[in-house]
């Protein structure tokens, strides 16, 4: 199974945009896509929040495509010029997608929005305003994930699962050990989140244990 972020019920629609990949041509929505720039000196990096200056080179977010557009040259097809990405690209985009994640969690952490723990999960998903956005540790015990999912559908929140960080990551966004459970409240930091989830879950395969409740 590959780490996912789930939407348990309806197909994610938040994100809109479309960009071409210049692997396979097919034109896609920005969230199964990575940018990439050329620096200055030429060297081809990831740009996880696609805000870097220069030409945007569109790579569908899986560690195959990085591979055969670094393997075909096929940046500088697109970029129309003479440009050098290393072989190394794949995971550096893996590495950065993580960074950039972790970065959030740890501003939900610090703003109040992060909620932590089995037992705080499930009392705040039966709250007033429960959050939307699961974070699951792909390492983590199934038992424990079945039971928050089925709360959730139970409760009918439409809820988004990010299930492709390890406890260890987790654990260093939040300093603390063993992290396994978390929720985020509705907000920016959620959706950036879940959008950064489904770019990383192309970079990442994972055991199949956790599974949409639906499915289970």
């Amino acid at each position: 199974m590959t780490a996912v972020a789930i939407k348990m019920d309806e197909e994610d629609s938040m994100h809109d945009r479309e960009r071409r990949d210049i692997v396979s041509g097919e034109v896609l929505p920005e969230n199964r896509l990575m940018r990439f720039v050329a620096g200055p000196d030429g060297q081809v990096v990831p740009d996880v929040a696609a805000k870097l200056p220069g030409r945007g080179l569109w790579v569908e977010a899986t560690a195959k495509a990085v591979t055969i557009a670094v393997e075909k040259k096929l940046f500088s097809r697109a970029a129309k010029a003479q440009v050098s990405a290393t072989a190394d690209l794949a995971e550096r985009t893996q590495k950065a997608l993580v960074t950039r994640m972790l970065g959030d969690l740890g501003l939900a952490r610090r703003s109040g929005a992060l909620v932590l723990g089995f037992d705080n999960v499930l009392r705040a998903l039966q709250s007033a305003k429960p959050p939307k956005t699961l974070i699951e540790a792909f390492d983590g015990a199934a038992d424990g994930k079945r039971k928050l999912y089925a709360a959730a559908h139970r409760l009918e929140l439409d809820a988004t699962v990010i299930e492709c960080l390890t406890s260890a990551e987790l654990g260093l966004a939040l300093g603390r050990e063993n992290v396994i459970h978390a929720a985020v409240q509705p907000g920016g930091l959620a959706e950036r989140l879940t959008f950064d989830a489904e770019r990383l879950s192309g970079f990442r395969v994972m055991p199949n244990r956790a599974r949409n409740e639906r499915d289970s």
